[in-house]
């Protein structure tokens, strides 16, 4: 029976990282694409957004997700499935429900930096031999709806209908990683900077407070910044966790770099990093940020 280990955190706050390493020692493994949102997705189809709640994991809802999890364990040989996908910092309730023995590694970065980081990914060019890889793990009979929700925003990108500029500012009308119940509204009223930090905002928030409840045993925090300044003992902490410290390898280390930490402040500049912080600014401030 393989274990299960799921890594929430907000997104362009070091998830894809951490998994990385995790999968770089024997017996972890995951997915081979970023993400598997559509498959956490399943049996949920039709609500419009990330927040699951415990009322979505039904009976039927957790079969498909823990069968799902044990193939790709069985298939690849796994002791341990790690799994990342961002939209889980907004239903942490959920995927404990659906896996009640799972541990969950939360991340937090500062979210001016993981702000300004995301901007950069809200339009970005398709990358098809990315969504190719995601396409593979979409359950077959949800297929049909998610093609025809990417083919509608395809055409809206190539109509040039997603971005715009309103008194200086980028406004958009897609949405890019976790997506809360009031997207549109936040879209109608906020600028692309403002949603990102929102974005940031609402899932650590929504994180901590859900992860909260949950036994110390099956919660453990890394602070980025603290963890790209000292990998190895970063990674010593989170086997000690897992009880798995035999696993230790510095050399699952090497992929990390601490250049990123800083460089969103940096490429804001003074006006808009004052608009940031003023928004963020409780959350910013209980986490050290501000």
């Amino acid at each position: 029976m393989s274990e299960t280990v799921i890594i929430v955190g907000a997104p362009r706050s070091g998830t894809n990282m951490l998994r990385d390493v995790l999968t770089r020692l024997p017996g972890m493994g995951t997915w081979n694409c970023d993400e598997i949102n559509l498959l956490w997705k399943h049996g949920n189809v039709n609500v419009p957004h990330d927040e699951l709640t415990v009322q979505n994991a039904r009976p039927e809802v957790v079969r498909y997700l823990r069968r799902s999890f044990d193939r790709l364990a069985h298939r690849d040989k796994l002791d341990t499935v790690v799994e990342k996908t961002c939209a889980t910092s907004l239903r942490v309730s959920f995927s404990a429900a659906v896996f009640p023995d799972a541990k969950f590694l939360f991340i937090r970065r500062d979210g001016i930096d993981a702000a300004a980081s995301a901007t950069q990914r809200w339009n970005a060019p398709l990358d098809l031999r990315y969504t190719l890889r995601k396409a593979r793990y979409v359950p077959g009979s949800d297929f049909p709806r998610h093609l025809g929700a990417f083919a509608r925003r395809r055409l809206k990108q190539r109509a040039g209908r997603t971005a715009r500029k309103v008194d200086g500012e980028v406004r958009v009308t897609t949405w890019w990683g976790p997506k809360p119940h009031d997207a549109a509204i936040l879209q109608r009223r906020h600028s692309l900077d403002e949603i990102a930090l929102i974005q940031w905002q609402r899932c650590v928030e929504t994180s901590r407070r859900q992860l909260a409840v949950l036994p110390n045993d099956r919660v453990h925090e890394i602070v980025y910044e603290e963890f790209v300044a000292d990998p190895t003992a970063g990674l010593e902490q989170i086997l000690a966790f897992l009880g798995r410290t035999a696993l230790m390898d510095r050399r699952a280390t090497e992929i990390v770099k601490k250049s990123s930490v800083g460089r969103g402040r940096k490429a804001l500049g003074p006006e808009r990093l004052a608009k940031l912080e003023e928004l963020g600014g409780d959350t910013l401030r209980a986490l050290g940020y501000a």
